[in-house]
């Protein structure tokens, strides 16, 4: 037993490291070439390895692509859910660090933001993108409307859904400035924005979020 379990842990910790290589070289050359210019080829290039390597992992380049954009999200929701367990039991210390945690390098920054937009403008033309956003876009959605459902009075409850899908709409929007106007925007000002108009939106409940 104990001949033949070593070989096959390093089996699979070398395939994990080759296909965390292989998903880093593909955000790498999208970031170069752009979503519909990246070929197994050019991941294959950008990881240092044969192009057979590369479909031996993920067989074509739709495959290798879908992985991309889920270990992106899946990245993201790390971040973003580290923030909110690290924020306690308060409401107002729950939302600020998810809104803070949306504005840090790891989940916008010029080396990220790129790669979202790249795969948000195929969304509608590829439904398997559309379902991996979906799908983790809906527990963002879901963790946003319990947190405003404890911050809100019990007879505005049925508010919270609302109150969520504003508060995305405010990231979002940043985001895309971001994205569309580097020159001028930044991510700490679009950060203390979106915490403002938070504050102003429901200045008996988040008052502390204007700073």
């Amino acid at each position: 037993m104990s001949l033949t379990a070593k070989p096959r842990k390093e089996r699979k910790e070398n395939a994990e490291r080759r296909r965390r290589q292989l998903l880093d070289a593909a955000r790498r050359s999208i970031l170069r070439y752009g979503l519909a210019r990246t070929t197994l080829a050019t991941v294959a290039e950008e990881a240092g390895l044969s192009q057979g390597v590369a479909v031996f992992y993920f067989n074509s380049k739709g495959g290798l692509l879908i992985e991309t954009l889920r270990d992106l999200y899946q990245g993201y929701e790390r971040h973003w859910m580290t923030a909110l367990e690290g924020a306690g039991a308060d409401p107002v210390a729950q939302l600020e660090a998810v809104i803070r945690a949306d504005f840090e390098p790891e989940a916008c920054g010029p080396e990220t933001r790129p790669l979202w937009f790249a795969f948000w403008g195929e969304l509608h033309f590829q439904a398997q993108y559309d379902a991996v956003a979906e799908d983790f876009d809906l527990r963002r959605h879901e963790a946003l409307v319990a947190i405003w459902r404890a911050l809100l009075p019990e007879d505005e409850q049925h508010e919270a859904d609302q109150f969520a899908e504003w508060t995305e709409t405010l990231t979002d929007g940043y985001w895309q400035r971001l994205h569309l106007m580097p020159a001028h925007a930044e991510r700490k000002a679009a950060r203390d924005a979106t915490l403002r108009a938070l504050a102003r939106l429901r200045p008996d409940i988040l008052a502390s979020l204007a700073g």
